[in-house]
């Protein structure tokens, strides 16, 4: 993976990319939620864990209907590329915290290869990625609580996904209220500007999830 320079500006809701849409499949949001309701449950103050997957479909008519979620291993400590671009770039542009290792999120190489082998064989394409945001001015640190996060990108967030290029990324927000989990979704292009986002319901007798 790599990552580009970034443009400071934030994507503004009033401008909505209307003849674009994202279609997302209710199992495989179910899949992506499973799997990061289980990264929530052991966040610490010292451990973010984050939660990413990326996104296989197809396009048609101008829209991405998002058919499955691919998982790979974080690579954020154990690539060189990494490394060297988190203590380079991303920590003196975003914050110290970012020194952490447990956060933020860098796809290992060979696994986005493995997928992408993955989605040739069921005939789709890569379009793009989800990923985490927990309530992390809730269970973080003190210095977190005035930041709150969203189901909308981060600064960080912006320059990963104008550095990638891929037409999709979305961010998936999970809190706990009453002792329940919560979770809100958006979708953002590659220059951060939102898409509308629908899930496809489950209805009996149909044969797709």
């Amino acid at each position: 993976m790599t990552m580009a320079s970034v443009l400071d500006v934030r994507g503004d809701p009033a401008r909505v990319a209307e003849d674009r849409s994202v279609l997302f499949s209710e199992t495989a949001l179910e899949v992506f939620i499973e799997a990061a309701a289980a990264e929530y449950a052991s966040i610490t103050p010292d451990e973010p864990r984050p939660c990413f997957g990326v996104l296989l479909g197809t396009g048609a008519d101008g829209s991405y209907l998002v058919e499955r979620v691919e998982f790979g291993r974080n690579a954020r400590t154990t690539s060189p590329a990494a490394r060297q671009e988190f203590e380079t770039t991303i920590v003196p542009r975003f914050g110290s915290a970012y020194e952490n290792p447990v956060r933020a999120w860098w796809l290992d190489p060979a696994d986005l290869l493995r997928i992408s082998r993955r989605a040739d064989d069921l005939g789709c394409d890569i379009l793009g990625s989800i990923h985490l945001h927990p309530d992390w001015h809730r269970l973080g640190p003190e210095s977190e609580r005035h930041r709150p996060l969203s189901d909308r990108p981060s600064a960080m967030d912006e320059y990963v996904f104008r550095g990638c290029g891929w037409p999709i990324n979305v961010v998936c927000y999970l809190e706990k209220r009453h002792g329940d989990l919560y979770y809100s979704i958006a979708a953002w292009d590659g220059a951060c500007l939102p898409l509308p986002l629908r899930v496809r319901t489950t209805v009996p007798g149909s044969r797709r999830g």
